[in-house]
């Protein structure tokens, strides 16, 4: 039988009841997030795709946060508490009555067939392998499959012990082995299809006489040879699909093949990565064809990028989309729309609610946000627009900024289409801009400007002859000016007033 043909099977139970002391956080052990997705999140989503009759999730440090983040992301799954008995063969234990009692008041009687043990800290774990297993578990007719892998170091992994004819005849704790037992490489990843009879029957049967005080749960193998069922293995050449996180280390070290392997995946699927050792993607980001991404460059969340994009270098951009062969350079964006053919950077930030459209432009030291930016429109330079509407096919001066704020609310400013805005100008919301409509440089708008019209507000300049010779004697200035004037220039007479440091340093 195919792996892709196992049948579901009757139960997953999921082990998340561990407080994950090594990683010496507040935060859950199994919460940490690799590839945008919490460990737990990996594990789940890997033990749902066996479609499985019910799957159960055993919680028990930090119970409350871990179950509601569990429910959030399977709504579906059982949800079980451990007691006060240690040990993963009492957390399955706990799992199973609880499956069995809720089949008994369906009227479906207790879980039959084969029950799927596996973690909330296997984050590489796949639906695949777990398929693999369920498929030579139930053609086999074991009473007991354990996934193994063989490694180089196995300290602190369990070893499997086997039987002179090779079959296994059970699994030590690497604290309990013997030195013998310790130079086993091959190793049990905790991960197991059960026959569900005998997982009960022998779950009876386990004490905690062991150096842990613990309810072994690798001690069922022993007693289902005992009973005469079938233990077996599948062995995985992958390592990384059974190992775990018990401290940052181990974390990082899982992040960082997650992400070699996502963008392995890319790659193959006809994205570019030009230095994948400096680029990070989640596992949730997705790409068209033909997509472009360089050096520093950082995906997360629910980003989008279409066929064609160039995103990068030195870009990080969380839940954005990206349009067929926009451009994005040097940015920090998040929950924001970036339009076909659209260009953004260097140095811009997007905030959430900015919308570019297509063809538009957001360019160097732009800061956007609740920004509407129409179809061709540019604000090309030095600039902030925040909760702003802009048209089609307008331009933006540079260093403007649309103030939005009084001290109290937030307002909107509405630019037409066509508009043709000077440099240096304050848009004090709310205000309307009306299409075709242009500015003169430094001007403050602080009301409507009609379709068409002209807005200016521009004082006279005034020019105060000899004034820095008069005021800045000896100095480079001064001097400088003396030098242009001839020598028999005069200094001004004049009243006004010397600038002080500050202002001068503001002018």
């Amino acid at each position: 039988m195919s792996p892709g043909n196992a049948a579901s099977p009757a139960a997953v139970i999921l082990l998340a009841a561990g407080a994950g002391t090594r990683m010496k956080s507040e935060k859950p052990k199994i919460l940490h997030e690799i590839g945008g997705i919490s460990m737990v999140g990996h594990a789940l989503a890997a033990a749902r795709g066996l479609e499985p009759k019910v799957l159960a999730a055993v919680v028990r440090h930090e119970r409350d946060r871990v179950a509601a983040h569990i429910s959030a992301l399977d709504p579906q799954a059982v949800i079980v508490d451990q007691d006060e008995v240690p040990g993963t063969g009492r957390a399955v234990e706990v799992a199973l009555e609880a499956l069995d009692a809720a089949g008994e008041r369906a009227g479906t009687g207790p879980v039959n067939g084969t029950v799927v043990v596996t973690y909330g800290d296997v984050p590489l774990l796949t639906t695949g392998l777990l398929h693999e297993l369920v498929a030579e578990h139930d053609a086999a007719g074991n009473a007991v499959t354990v996934l193994t892998a063989v490694l180089d170091d196995a300290a602190g992994y369990g070893r499997i012990v086997r039987s002179d004819d090779g079959s296994v005849r059970g699994i030590v704790e690497h604290k309990d082995a013997s030195e013998e037992q310790r130079a086993i490489r091959e190793v049990n990843s905790g991960i197991y299809a059960f026959d569900a009879a005998v997982l009960r029957d022998a779950l009876k049967q386990v004490t905690t006489d062991n150096a842990q005080g613990e309810k072994y749960l690798t001690d069922v193998l022993a007693l289902a040879n005992d009973g005469g069922g079938r233990v077996a293995t599948v062995s995985t050449s992958d390592r990384w699909q059974v190992e775990g996180a018990n401290d940052r280390v181990q974390l990082a070290a899982l992040g960082a093949e997650h992400n070699r392997r996502v963008l392995e995946a890319a790659m193959r699927a006809g994205v570019t990565i030009v230095d994948p050792a400096t680029t990070w993607v989640d596992s949730t980001v997705t790409f068209g064809t033909d997509v472009t991404i360089l050096p520093g460059t950082q995906l997360h969340g629910a980003t989008q990028v279409a066929a064609g994009a160039v995103v990068g270098p030195d870009t990080t951009l969380t839940s954005v989309v990206v349009g067929e062969g926009a451009s994005v350079v040097r940015t920090h964006g998040s929950d924001a729309v970036i339009g076909p053919n659209a260009s953004v950077g260097p140095f811009a930030y997007l905030r959430p609610g900015t919308v570019l459209g297509a063809k538009g432009k957001i360019g160097t030291f732009v800061e956007t946000k609740n920004a509407n930016i129409g179809n061709g429109s540019k604000v090309p330079h030095l600039s902030y627009v925040g909760d702003a509407t802009i048209g089609e096919e307008s331009n933006i001066g540079a260093a403007s900024v649309f103030v939005n704020y009084d001290g109290v609310k937030k307002h909107h400013t509405t630019v037409g289409s066509h508009v043709r805005m000077g440099s240096d100008n304050m848009y004090v919301a709310p205000v309307t801009v009306g299409d075709g409509a242009y500015s003169g440089a430094g001007t403050v708008i602080r009301k409507d400007v009609p379709a068409g019209a002209l807005a200016i507000n521009v004082a006279p300049q005034r020019n105060i002859e000899g004034w820095v010779i008069q005021h800045r004697a000896g100095t480079a200035a001064a001097a400088a000016a003396q030098a242009a004037a001839g020598p028999a220039a005069e200094p001004a007479e004049t009243s006004l007033p010397i600038p002080t440091t500050e202002e001068s340093d503001h002018s």
